[in-house]
C-alpha cells in the first residue's frame, strides 16, 4: 500500500471514530434534561445580551471584527440548518460532518476567519458534553493528554497568530488561505475517495462498519508499528507510561515526540477551526503506538482543551467567533445525526459510500472554486471579474445542490422506512 493511500485510510478510520463520537456525545445530551436546559440557555444567551446591552460586542469580543454578539431570527435558523445536514452527514455517511462545516459557513458568506472561530467555539461545546463518557469508561490516559497538551497549546497559539496576522493584513488573503487548506484535504480525499469507491463497486464489496465505511486494519495493543517502535526506542525523560492494562508491564514514549504531536495538531486546529482528531488519531495509533482503546478517549480529553484554548484565547476574545451559529450548529446537529444514523440501517453501505464521495468532492469543488476571484481581487492573477465570479457561484451553487439533494434523500429515506425501524 502507497503512503498516501496509507494517510487516506488513516484520515478515514479516524472520521469513522469521530463520528462515532458525535453520536455519543448527542445521545448523551438528549438523555439529560439538564444538558438539555443548559445547551437551550447557552443559545438564548446571546440574542438576550444584543436585546439589553448596548453594545455586547465589547464584552465578547473587543475588535468588533463581524459583531459576534449579533442575533437575527434567519442567522439562528441557517446556522441550526447547517448544523442539521452536518449531523445528517455524519451520522449517515460515519464521515465527512466536521470536514463540512467550515466550508459550508463560508459558503453561506461568513468570513474565514469568523467560520474557523465559530467552528472551534462549536467543537469545545461538544466535546465538553462528551468526554465525561470516555471518562467514565476508563480510557483517558490523562499523562498522555497533559504532554500532549504542552505542545497543542504552542501549536493552537501559533496558529492563531498566523490567521490574525494574514486577516490583518489583508481579509481576503485570510478567506483564500482557509480556502486552499480545505481545497487540498477535501481533494485528496476526493481523489482517493472516487477510487475507493469504484474498486468497491467493481469487486462487489459493500463497505462495513459504521456509516457504511470499511476501516483499514487498526493495530492492537500487542501489534506495534515500525515508526512506533523506533520512537518508543528514544528515551528522553521523561519517559510517559501508557496501556499497561492491555501490554505486560506496558508501554512508554518520550515527553517530547507527544509535545511534537501535539504542536501540529494544535496548529492544525487553529488553521482549520477543528478539534484535531482526523490528525491525533492517526498519530496515536499509527506513529506512537498507542492502542485504540486508549487513543479514542484522550483524544476526546486533549480535545475540550485544544478546542477550548483555541477558540477562547485565539478567536473569541479578538470577536472572531459567531456565537449564535455555534449554538444553533450544535442544537441541529443532535437532530441530523439521529436520523443519519437510524438511516444507515435500511440503505446499502456501498449507497452510503456514494453520497461520502459526492459529498467530499462538493466541498472540493466549493473551496477552489472561490480562488480564481480571491487571487484576481488581491491581484495577483488577472482574470474577467464576470468570469471568476460566475466560477464561484457555480461552485456554490454545486455545493448546496448536492447537499439539498443529500438531505433530502436521507429524509425520504428515513420517512419510507419509519414502520421498519420502529419494528426493529
Amino acid at each position: 500500500m502507497s503512503f498516501p493511500r496509507k494517510v487516506f485510510e488513516c484520515m478515514k478510520a479516524a472520521t469513522m471514530y469521530h463520528a462515532q463520537w458525535d453520536y455519543e456525545v448527542s445521545m448523551n445530551i438528549l438523555r439529560s434534561k439538564k444538558r438539555l436546559i443548559i445547551l437551550i440557555a447557552l443559545a438564548a444567551l446571546v440574542p438576550i445580551l444584543s436585546l439589553y446591552v448596548a453594545d455586547a460586542a465589547d464584552i465578547l469580543g473587543g475588535k468588533k471584527a463581524y459583531a459576534p454578539s449579533f442575533y437575527a431570527t434567519n442567522i439562528f435558523l441557517v446556522s441550526i440548518a447547517i448544523g442539521f445536514c452536518a449531523g445528517l452527514i455524519t451520522g449517515c455517511i460515519g464521515a465527512g460532518g466536521g470536514f463540512i462545516i467550515t466550508p459550508a459557513l463560508m459558503a453561506a458568506g461568513v468570513k474565514g476567519i469568523l467560520a474557523v472561530g465559530t467552528d472551534l467555539f462549536h467543537i469545545f461545546a461538544k466535546a465538553i458534553m462528551g468526554s465525561v463518557l470516555h471518562k467514565k469508561m476508563g480510557n483517558v490516559n490523562v499523562k498522555l493528554a497533559i504532554w500532549f497538551l504542552v505542545g497543542s497549546i504552542l501549536g493552537a497559539s501559533m496558529g492563531g497568530i498566523i490567521q490574525k496576522t494574514i486577516y490583518d493584513k489583508n481579509p481576503i488573503m485570510s478567506d483564500a488561505v482557509v480556502s486552499i487548506i480545505y481545497a487540498a484535504i477535501l481533494g485528496f480525499l476526493s481523489w482517493y475517495g472516487i477510487s475507493d469507491y469504484l474498486k468497491k463497486r467493481r469487486t462487489g464489496k459493500a463497505p462495513s462498519g459504521h456509516g457504511g465505511h470499511g476501516a483499514p486494519v487498526i493495530p492492537t495493543a500487542t501489534q506495534l508499528p515500525g515508526m512506533a517502535g523506533k520512537l518508543q526506542a528514544i528515551k528522553l525523560s521523561p519517559m510517559v507510561k501508557f496501556d499497561e492494562d492491555m501490554v505486560p508491564g506496558g508501554r512508554s514514549i518520550s515527553w517530547a515526540i507527544l509535545a511534537v504531536g501535539g504542536f501540529i495538531v494544535g496548529l492544525a486546529s487553529a488553521m482549520m477551526g477543528v478539534g484535531g482528531g482526523f490528525i491525533t488519531f492517526p498519530m496515536f495509533v499509527y506513529v506512537f503506538g498507542i492502542s485504540t482503546f486508549t487513543t479514542v478517549g484522550t483524544d476526546i480529553f486533549q480535545i475540550i482543551f485544544t478546542a477550548g484554548y483555541g477558540a477562547i484565547t485565539q478567536y473569541a476574545i479578538y470577536g472572531f467567533v459567531f456565537y449564535t451559529l455555534a449554538m444553533g450548529m450544535l442544537l441541529g446537529s443532535l437532530l441530523g445525526i439521529q436520523i443519519g444514523a437510524l438511516t444507515t440501517k435500511v440503505v446499502s453501505g456501498i449507497t452510503i459510500r456514494m453520497f461520502w464521495v459526492i459529498t467530499i468532492v462538493a466541498g472540493f469543488i466549493n473551496r477552489a472554486s472561490t480562488l480564481p476571484k480571491q487571487f484576481t481581487d488581491m491581484g495577483y492573477i488577472n482574470l474577467p471579474k464576470p468570469l471568476v465570479a460566475g466560477i464561484e457561484t457555480g461552485g456554490n451553487v454545486l455545493f448546496w445542490v448536492v447537499i439539498v439533494a443529500f438531505v433530502a434523500w436521507v429524509l425520504m429515506s428515513f420517512i419510507k422506512n419509519i414502520k421498519t425501524l420502529r419494528e426493529g
